[in-house]
């Protein structure tokens, strides 16, 4: 037996709760809880103030301090290095002292960031205030999204999850609109004022979250146990669908990071406008039909779709000709790739004891984060020589690619069986 072999074999045995649950076991297994909903408010609002700072710090740092583009792009880049040193450390931490203490570090470290940006005088110190405001929110989302994957019910997870996952979702849409808005008709001092704001929000909201998992005695001598193994910040069962959602995710930053540079090369600057929204509005929609399909068909029901429908989508978007079938190729990535990240996060999870929860959670955002963040400096080697049609028609290939490397690893687990 080789070693795809045994990793398939492994990963299977691990994921045997993977397998579709009759619906009469999701009967009663409440989602909609207090503290659901009040986690997801306080995602909402980290990742909503994130994005209203991830699309003008650039222009920020070009007009206060007449910095290059290329030293712009690390300003919006080392928040990125900061939410990864984050996650790295993050996860294993809620095992010991749970998620709720996690979630005040983070959320305390992001507000006190927030506040810095009054401060920032040169641009050494704005970099050191990305960077410490990058490590506040990693610690938080993660706590965010262990908690709540502690709170959802078992046989319900994928739903959860997808409901959960609409929260970054919204931000993703509503963050850059005003964002470039507001950095367009204000002082960038109103900017900082409303995330400030909508951070002292997000630690009031804390003192009404209870605590989903207290860490028994056992798991915390289990957790010093493996203080020093490569265990206390990886979860080795969470790694085969992190791997993938890694290539996913560096096609998807493609979209990310140069539509809108696309779209002024085929004169579709208006239209390229309301791209994300038509994206944001395909997930809010189908979000809840293909969490319930996981958790009940199973997640070959939901990945395989979604990446066939993304890869349709980037020939779609490579091919774009008119308005039309640049928002076809957004409402299209919603269904593709929307699905897939909350469904692969899902997947992820599953199968996991609760003290393994927040490193499983760390691993997967890792290896997301890792993909939208450096995907757009490999991508930017590779566009004078392919264009940017090229790289989108490049970008499809990867997108088959991890579908065939996620039928293939997965393809003895019960993640694909309807049984």
């Amino acid at each position: 037996m080789d070693s795809a072999d045994k990793l398939r074999g492994t990963y299977g045995r691990a994921h045997q709760n993977l397998s579709p649950r009759k619906s009469e076991s999701m009967q009663g297994q409440k989602l909609w809880t207090k503290n659901f909903i009040i986690i997801s408010i306080v995602n909402f609002i980290l990742m909503l103030a994130m994005y209203l700072l991830l699309v003008t710090i650039a222009p920020f740092a070009v007009e206060q301090y007449g910095a290059s583009t290329s030293l712009a792009g690390l300003v919006s880049g080392i928040f990125i290095i900061g939410t990864l040193i984050a996650r790295i450390f993050s996860g294993g931490l809620i095992g010991k002292v749970g998620g709720k203490r996690i979630l005040f570090i983070g959320l305390l470290v992001s507000t006190i960031a927030t506040a810095f940006y009054f401060g920032s005088a040169n641009m050494p110190l704005l970099l050191a205030n990305r960077l410490f405001h990058g490590i506040g929110l990693g610690i938080a989302s993660t706590a965010t999204g262990t908690m709540i994957a502690q709170a959802i019910p078992a046989s319900r997870r994928g739903e959860g999850i997808g409901y959960f996952s609409m929260s970054t979702v919204m931000a993703t849409a509503i963050g850059p609109f005003f964002g470039i808005f507001m950095s367009q008709h204000f002082p960038f001092s109103m900017l900082f004022a409303l995330c400030l704001a909508l951070s002292i929000v997000t630690l009031i909201m804390f003192f009404f979250v209870n605590e989903t998992v207290n860490p028994s005695v056992s798991n915390k001598q289990e957790v010093a146990k493996k203080q020093m193994g490569l265990s206390n910040f990886i979860e080795v069962k969470a790694l085969p669908i992190s791997i993938i959602t890694l290539f996913v995710a560096l096609a998807y930053s493609g979209v990310l990071s140069f539509i809108s540079f696309y779209a002024k090369e085929i004169n579709l600057v208006e239209t390229a406008s309301f791209f994300f929204l038509v994206y944001a509005i395909v997930v809010l929609l189908s979000r809840p039909f293909t969490g319930k399909l996981l958790d009940v068909k199973g997640a070959k029901f939901v990945v395989v779709p979604a990446l066939v429908l993304f890869a349709l989508g980037m020939i779609v978007l490579s091919q774009t000709q008119s308005g039309f079938m640049l928002l076809a190729a957004g409402a299209i990535f919603g269904l593709g790739y929307g699905n897939f990240q909350s469904c692969a996060q899902a997947i992820a999870l599953k199968g996991l004891p609760v003290e393994r929860l927040g490193i499983a959670t760390s691993t997967f955002y890792i290896f997301l984060d890792s993909g939208l963040g450096f995907g757009p400096y490999f991508l930017g080697v590779v566009i004078p020589s392919l264009g940017y049609r090229g790289m989108y028609e490049v970008l499809t290939v990867v997108i088959l690619l991890s579908l065939a490397a996620f039928v293939f690893l997965f393809r003895k687990s019960r993640v694909l069986k309807n049984v």
